[in-house]
């Protein structure tokens, strides 16, 4: 096809004198599609025990609830098991209470009804979690990710870090105490973990604290926390565990942790664990100092009696 136009014609989008006037609205609309487009729906809790943490709203239908099964857990002592379900239609989501004891409050109204939910709606689940509907890409997902990781876990180990432990066991306590329910606290540490650290050097201790948070992680239940309490000494908070299942729990980590081959750089390094147990109601604890003091002396009696070895608090 040939161009018939001179090479001297006038373009006529240059020399008109009108400006296409594009309504404001309908711009705002387009560019609100586009960037949506490139976005995804989530949940973050932005008040309670789980500060930080992102839920994706990638299902049609996902239940939030205190369960192990629920689709977004959240283990929070005022939420019901199953509290609240988010239904989606399209690029539409709606939050609807299931029943709840607490109830299901959206920006502070308790809902009735199921509701559609908006960018920055707050939700309110019990008395203290507290989670923001918003909108994310791929970077923000990601940012939002390392954020609530780098203040709730260790970085060595990935387990979780004290303070987290501390507010968590805080919470799980009142709830025990309140419904007479069973919690169990494990402390354990390494057995002569400075002699490891004097003989392998440095690098290999913390290559022996990772492995062994590995084999933790993997081997506990969801709903229990891990937790690394400082240096080389770590705790396990569960609830609904009573002394005798506590135990069992203990003393299956200590086979483990004794038959696992610990090698770095080609040097098989021997490991074993003490550990510690107390759990209510066996024992009179109030506050999670007097918890974590009980399950301390179990700990220290493991070893003194010749470590490698699991110990429960006395009455």
């Amino acid at each position: 096809m040939t161009n018939d136009r001179p090479d001297d014609a006038p373009d006529l989008a240059e020399t008109s004198d009108a400006t296409l006037i594009v309504d404001a609205n309908q711009l705002q609309q387009a560019q609100t599609q586009q960037a949506r487009q490139n976005e995804q729906a989530y949940l973050i809790v932005i008040s309670g025990p789980h500060v930080g943490k992102m839920f994706k709203v990638d299902d049609q239908q996902a239940t939030l609830g205190r369960s192990s099964k629920a689709d977004m857990h959240v283990n929070d002592v005022g939420i019901s098991r199953q509290h609240a379900q988010l239904i989606s239609y399209g690029e539409d989501v709606f939050i609807e209470d299931l029943k709840s004891a607490n109830g299901t409050y959206l920006n502070g109204n308790r809902i009735d009804r199921r509701q559609q939910l908006q960018d920055g709606d707050k939700i309110t689940l019990g008395s203290t979690t507290i989670l923001k509907f918003t909108y994310h890409d791929e970077l923000d997902e990601t940012f939002q990710k390392e954020m609530f990781d780098a203040a709730l876990r260790d970085g060595l180990t990935g387990a979780y870090n004290k303070n987290y432990l501390l507010n968590h066991l805080n919470t799980e306590l009142a709830f025990a105490l309140r419904h007479r329910s069973p919690l169990s606290l494990i402390i354990f540490d390494i057995d002569h973990f400075k002699h490891v650290n004097d003989t392998y050097g440095h690098l290999a201790g913390d290559a022996i604290l990772k492995r062994l948070s590995e084999i933790c992680i993997t081997t506990l239940r969801r709903d229990d926390i891990f937790a690394r309490y400082g240096g080389e000494e770590f705790c396990i908070v569960s609830r609904g565990t009573s002394i005798d299942e506590a135990n069992i729990v203990a003393e299956r980590l200590r086979s483990i942790i004794d038959n696992t081959d610990f090698v770095f750089n080609g040097q098989h390094i021997p490991v074993t664990i003490s550990l510690g147990v107390a759990a209510l109601p066996d024992v009179p604890a109030k506050t999670p100092n007097e918890l974590i003091e009980l399950a301390d002396q179990a700990l220290y009696r493991a070893k003194r009696g010749g470590r490698n070895q699991v110990c429960s608090a006395r009455p």
